[in-house]
């Protein structure tokens, strides 16, 4: 928000210094941004007039100017090349150490083409102040010489920019800030008067409400204006804040939604069609606004329209085809409350972003609304002309009255600083506060219309870890409690803000938790151990093509993307597998498959039918790098289901839990990938070879193995204290047996079994044989398995080792029907 010193003194009578004001609007949580004094920046210049303008003897286009600038400067020679330098013309003047902001110098004494120059003669450009640069700037006829430039055309206006938190909308205008600083005591504030204006007749164009985003609306007709470029001192008000002046209608408008903080919309009468304008939802038409855009609305969007359509996307910007111009006579003058956030969704999804849509979302003062089109009619009267109509409306000003009460011991006890009672009371009535009753302890206060932030009704959320009593009792009172922490805030806020005591919040533990959670600490350690197993890290978009995507899982209408930033990029991806066989394409393409190291994995997220998850996943292609006595090797689904099991060992899963089955999607081959399981139903992780249909597609030709874990579905290890691990002092045994089993007897079947046999002293069970043909029976094949037995207190003995071999045979053979191979 910014405004001018003098703007600020229509508000306000005050003899503080600028430095004093910022000082004070910082104190007060109006925190100053910038500050832009010309009369620092264009110190120096001087109002002064050619006496004498002839051509210089060695160059066309330059002059020897004999300038006059007032004491000391009473006969200077200038050398200018301005085609319009001429005797007795009045212009500005910098003397030599003059910096020149426009073009970033400073200037000096010199010689240009042999002839002395004492100084330049400059144009408005140069000075930063304007945009003429066909010859120096032209003062008028008269003007004395010799004096401050930057006093004499009143450019001695410092403007000051301050920051807004979304909870002030009172400030975003001059008299709001002006009233914060007379509460401040830096000054009296002064009254906004406005004047009657006499109506004549109805007005001809009515108001209709369709839309409960819009409670009440005012309007009026103003029949025979002449529109044109602003006076002087509108002009500039509105330029000192960096708004473009445009036309008188249309700087009146912008000028009270400064002044007062009162958005208005100005449309000529005579572009609309019919006799009525309407509030009502969009019905996904296309408009095209004033900046000169054509926007697609939605049926959420609230509009203002006629007979022919949208004119006006309400509360946020007018439409072209009923735009005023030079040529307008007949304007209808709108003001009306909007739903801030129907307005903020609005212009957050259209990307429209305006003056009025800043105010109307941060909520504007209700009661101001037929005011404000009082105070635009009276200025369009008085500086376009015209006969104001009577005013017609819609709807109602809704109940904004509302009152909050204070305990003056809160201050203390909420805010840390001890303030008296009558001077908290006299601070909130410097801010529109009124008392409605006061006791010994307390006071009621009616809350001012412009002040939508205090009492509102909208409180926070509790928290979750608050006692289900005490959020009880909170809840009972908790829209009065917030009231009074506004109250509080406002009395401690004027008071001044550095003036509060630093608290230091409470220690919740003595001993600091750790600077990292479990996941983030699991994210790590998989990183770690992919790098360590030869895979390089990528990082890859979470967007790719639907037909890409069609490969993996059938596409869902939430998973594609309304606005892509590509078109190959218009869907959520169901997998980083996607991404990492692009990568690999392109790196077996440049030549980087053939030394075994296209490798790569991801750990990012992915969407899908089971929702948003965190998956690890990696693929390996090539071939392995030629040795002697090697050869060169493409990866195998061993490979892959390597890296996963070492994935899920690194996580703290145990590998009798794990169980391994053939159902892989359809992406995988058939033959050669798994599903690695905890219990029948939880899905870890996926291995294998990638089907050759999906390879073809992404260019890939060989064997590409990868694997895919789903880092969320493993459970976070239990925090419980663990004992010393029972080591034990003898050597452990190990037994080999054959099993003779059919083919469709799952091999983790016959693990378990193994394992199952004898709990105590089996430790270890692993696969090390599978082999058919030969004198295995056909469609059987012989599974081998070493078995580790650990005894704890003392050495096996024969008879035991085969009470322990004649149960394991038992075990297998009742739970697969697998027998041992004799």
């Amino acid at each position: 928000m910014k405004f001018s010193l003098s703007w600020l003194r229509e508000h306000l009578d005050f003899t503080a210094s600028l430095e004093e004001i910022c000082a004070t609007l910082n104190r007060i949580g109006l925190e100053v941004e910038s500050v832009d004094d010309p009369t620092e920046r264009l110190s120096g210049f001087r109002t002064a007039k050619i006496v004498e303008a002839t051509r210089h003897p060695d160059a066309d286009r330059l002059q020897l100017c004999r300038v006059t600038a007032g004491e000391g400067y009473e006969e200077v020679q200038v050398v200018c090349g301005a085609p319009n330098a001429r005797t007795g013309l009045h212009v500005i003047f910098a003397p030599p150490g003059t910096y020149i902001p426009g073009s970033d110098i400073t200037i000096k004494p010199g010689k240009i083409r042999g002839q002395l120059s004492n100084g330049m003669l400059c144009s408005l450009r140069e000075l930063g102040i304007g945009e003429d640069s066909d010859g120096i700037a032209e003062l008028p006829e008269g003007t004395p010489l010799g004096v401050d430039y930057v006093r004499h055309a009143k450019l001695d206006d410092p403007v000051i920019e301050i920051g807004i938190t979304p909870n002030r909308g009172d400030a975003l205008s001059v008299r709001g800030i002006a009233r914060d600083l007379a509460a401040a005591g830096l000054g009296h504030f002064k009254p906004w008067l406005v004047p009657t204006v006499e109506s004549e007749g109805a007005s001809p164009i009515q108001w209709v409400l369709d839309h409960p985003a819009c409670p009440y609306v005012t309007g009026r007709l103003i029949r025979g204006v002449r529109n044109g470029p602003s006076p002087a001192w509108l002009k500039q008000r509105l330029e000192s804040v960096g708004l473009r002046s445009q036309s008188a209608l249309v700087d009146i408008t912008n000028y009270l939604m400064m002044h007062v903080g009162r958005p208005l919309h100005v449309f000529d009468a005579n572009r609309l069609k019919g006799n009525r304008l309407l509030l009502t939802s969009a019905t996904r038409e296309q408009f095209r606004a004033l900046d000169g855009q054509d926007y697609v609305l939605g049926t959420h969007d609230l509009v203002i329209a006629d007979e022919a359509g949208v004119q006006s996307l309400a509360g946020i910007i007018g439409g072209e085809t009923s735009a005023v111009t030079d040529d307008t006579t007949d304007v209808f003058v709108e003001s009306a409350l909007f739903d801030p956030v129907r307005i903020a969704l609005t212009g957050r999804r259209l990307g429209v972003q305006t003056d009025a849509r800043y105010r109307f979302e941060r909520g504007v003062d209700p009661a101001l609304v037929r005011t404000g089109l009082e105070a635009a009619t009276s200025l369009i009267v008085e500086l376009c002309g015209g006969i104001p109509s009577e005013v017609t409306e819609a709807g109602a000003e809704p109940d904004w009255q509302r009152t909050a009460t204070l305990r003056f011991a809160r201050l203390a006890t909420l805010g840390g600083l001890e303030i008296d009672a009558d001077k908290a009371v006299m601070i909130l009535e410097a801010l529109g506060f009124e008392v409605k009753e006061r006791g010994e302890g307390q006071a009621v206060f009616s809350v001012p219309s412009w002040r939508n932030d205090v009492a509102s009704g909208r409180v926070l959320a509790q928290a979750h870890s608050l006692d289900k009593s005490v959020a009880e009792r909170a809840a009972a009172h908790v829209t009065q409690m917030e009231a009074e922490a506004d109250l509080v805030e406002e009395v401690l806020r004027i008071r001044g803000l550095d003036e509060v005591p630093a608290q230091p919040l409470p220690q919740p533990h003595m001993v600091p938790p750790a600077a990292v959670t479990a996941e983030q600490s699991r994210a790590a350690l998989l990183r770690r151990l992919c790098a360590g197993r030869g895979l390089m890290e990528t990082v890859g978009f979470s967007f790719v093509s639907d037909q890409d995507a069609a490969l993996f899982e059938e596409g869902r209408e939430q998973d594609r993307l309304l606005n892509p930033i590509a078109t190959d990029l218009n869907q959520l991806r169901p997998t980083p597998v996607i991404n990492l066989l692009r990568a690999l394409g392109r790196n077996i393409a440049h030549g980087q498959g053939f030394a075994g190291d296209a490798a790569f994995f991801e750990l990012g997220p992915c969407f899908g039918q089971e929702g948003d998850r965190l998956i690890l996943a990696g693929v390996r292609g090539g071939v392995s790098a030629r040795a002697p006595g090697h050869v060169a090797e493409e990866p195998s689904w061993m490979e892959a289901k390597a890296d996963l099991w070492s994935a899920l060992l690194t996580l703290g899963m145990a590998e009798a839990s794990l169980s391994c089955t053939a159902d892989a999607p359809d992406y995988y081959h058939p033959g050669r990938s798994g599903v690695v399981r905890q219990g029948p139903k939880l899905v870890l992780g996926r291995f294998g070879e990638l089907h050759p249909r999906v390879a073809r597609h992404f260019g890939l030709s060989g064997t590409v193995a990868l694997f895919e874990l789903n880092v969320a579905a493993v459970p976070l290890p239990k925090m419980k204290r663990k004992a010393a691990p029972a080591l034990s002092a003898l050597q452990p045994v190990r037994r080999d047996f054959a099993f003779l089993a059919d083919k469709a007897v799952q091999i983790q079947d016959v693990l378990k079994a193994v394992r199952m046999a004898d709990r105590k002293l089996i430790t270890d069970v692993r696969l090390f044989d599978i082999f058919e043909g030969g004198t295995v029976p056909k469609g059987q094949r012989s599974l081998g398995v070493e078995v580790v037995l650990q005894p704890q207190k003392e050495s096996l003995t024969d008879a035991q080792l085969e009470g322990v071999m004649a149960a394991v045979e038992a075990a297998v053979h009742k739970a697969t029907g697998a027998t041992l191979r004799r």
